[in-house]
């Protein structure tokens, strides 16, 4: 095998830059549209609510997918463990089809519950590894920290 140079090695948790780079650009929406809903002008601030209700489903499910591909990766995958990696995304949609029935406070709590059973099942699990509970937190501290945001101005306006 020819090679262009001496094979360097990494250690299996090292998150590479470029990994950091694509978190970041993904994780920018949740900042964003708290932001913009909870600062800004009333035209701006109930889509920006969508936005970020609508991403938080969409990352909830991508994480959910994570878990699952790890799982179903193994030789002999854990059915417990292949169940309860739908179970988030599936809280999520829920949440979501919920929404216009329920108040709008109850939905971004939800979403933040949702959030945090998601990370407590990556921080739990084994043969995970050591740099995708890293991650997990990093993504998890962006939306509920941002849903923060929003479930404060929604307790603000009434919308709980």
């Amino acid at each position: 095998m020819v090679t262009d140079g001496p094979h360097v090695s990494v250690r299996y948790d090292t998150i590479p830059p470029a990994l950091w780079i694509i978190a970041i650009f993904a994780l920018a929406p949740f900042p964003l549209a708290a932001a913009a809903y909870g600062w800004g002008p009333p035209e701006i601030a109930r889509p920006a609510l969508t936005v970020i209700l609508n991403w938080s489903v969409c990352v909830l499910a991508f994480l959910g997918g994570v878990r699952w591909g790890l799982e179903s990766g193994r030789p002999k995958p854990r059915a417990e463990r292949l169940l309860i990696s739908v179970l988030s995304p599936v809280a999520a949609w829920t949440i979501l089809a919920a929404r216009h029935r329920v108040p709008d406070g109850w939905i971004i709590g939800g979403c933040i519950g949702a959030f945090l059973v998601q990370w407590l099942f990556d921080h739990q699990g084994p043969d995970v590894p050591a740099r995708y509970p890293r991650l997990s937190t990093a993504v998890t501290a962006a939306a509920c920290i941002s849903l923060a945001v929003c479930l404060d101005q929604a307790m603000k306006t009434g919308h709980v």
